[in-house]
């Protein structure tokens, strides 16, 4: 006998799906355009009512109930997208001001003032390692273009002895600078 009743409930189910279920799928894809979504929500509203048709009074309108969940379900779908977009263009957006951030602070930089600020520490350092005479010599000579003479006079020494300080201060330099060895040359090297 049970067996006879459980057969009659899936034909009754089958008849209730083969019915309604296409109609039902064109109903929640004409809001969700997503049919994927939409048949799922249908066959979900179908189960449900299937689950609950005990407990409904026998003169219910079932194409109406199950329409119902689907509305339901479809309202909650398209809430559910509404605040992934949102979260997603928040998303977008940050990472956008962060994009333009990065953009900016590199149009910002100039590598040459970094290069020369670092470059420029690391003289102002191998300068206060330098001997007193060493460091007033060398900078008489580099800094306020005095020549070997005028220098000689000034420090009551020779030009062989002003020339040694310079090639010490030299030495020192081109260690400490090595990286930038071209800088180097070119600033540091002149002859007199």
């Amino acid at each position: 006998m049970q067996i006879e009743s459980h057969k009659d409930e899936i034909i009754s189910f089958n008849q209730l799906y083969e019915e309604f279920q296409k109609r039902f799928v064109r109903f929640a894809n004409t809001y969700l355009r997503d049919l994927t979504a939409a048949e799922d929500i249908t066959i979900e509203a179908i189960m449900v009512y299937w689950e609950n048709r005990h407990s409904l009074s026998k003169d219910s309108n079932v194409p109406a109930y199950i329409l119902t969940i689907i509305k339901n379900k479809c309202l909650n779908y398209l809430r559910h997208q509404q605040i992934q977009d949102e979260y997603s263009d928040k998303i977008k957006d940050y990472y956008e001001w962060e994009l333009n951030t990065r953009i900016a602070t590199l149009q910002a930089c100039e590598p040459y003032e970094l290069f020369i600020s670092e470059i420029q520490k690391l003289v102002e350092q191998t300068l206060a390692e330098m001997p007193e005479r060493t460091r007033t010599i060398f900078m008489l000579n580099r800094y306020e273009n005095k020549s070997y003479k005028e220098i000689a006079l000034l420090m009551n020494i020779t030009p062989k002895g002003v020339d040694f300080h310079i090639s010490k201060a030299l030495k020192m330099l081109q260690t400490n600078l090595k990286d930038y060895f071209p800088f180097f040359l070119y600033f540091f090297m002149k002859y007199h």
